[in-house]
């Protein structure tokens, strides 16, 4: 695919642009923009932690994360239901790698539908399309 081809798959999903580095970039840009950096940063930690294969470090990246997203006042907490936190919450001591799946599962769903269709109406996501566009020589971009 053509940077100008990627850059509009990009418009498809927002699973599209948290697998592109570019675009995750922009992506995260725009939600610094709108205060909500917290919700893709979470979503990566969590992918991240997926990955953990030694018992001793999923203990100790899942305090991480919990201590950064999800207990009250946490430096970047994010915005979930009660019910997930308390789950969490009563769950943290032994954590296994499906402990998150829940608030991430939210955390994705709220940027799906709606920073993701935000994104795709910002400037940072036009000027993203039209920096490709340019390098690649007239493209027609229905959905600019």
């Amino acid at each position: 695919r053509s940077n100008a081809g990627e850059a509009m798959a990009w418009s498809e999903s927002v699973d599209a642009v948290l697998a592109n580095k570019e675009g995750l970039a922009a992506f995260r840009t725009f939600l610094k923009s709108e205060f909500s950096e917290e919700n893709v940063e979470f979503w990566l930690a969590c992918e991240d932690f997926k990955k953990t294969k030694s018992s001793t470090k999923i203990a100790s990246k899942a305090q991480k994360i919990y201590s950064d997203f999800i207990e009250a006042d946490a430096p970047k907490e994010i915005n979930i239901d009660f019910h997930t936190k308390n789950d969490i919450s009563q769950n943290i001591s032994e954590p296994t790698l499906s402990c998150f799946d829940a608030a991430q599962g939210s955390v994705y769903s709220l940027m799906a539908k709606d920073s993701f269709p935000r994104f795709l109406r910002s400037e940072v996501y036009k000027e993203l399309v039209k920096k490709h566009r340019d390098g690649n020589q007239k493209r027609w971009l229905p959905f600019l």
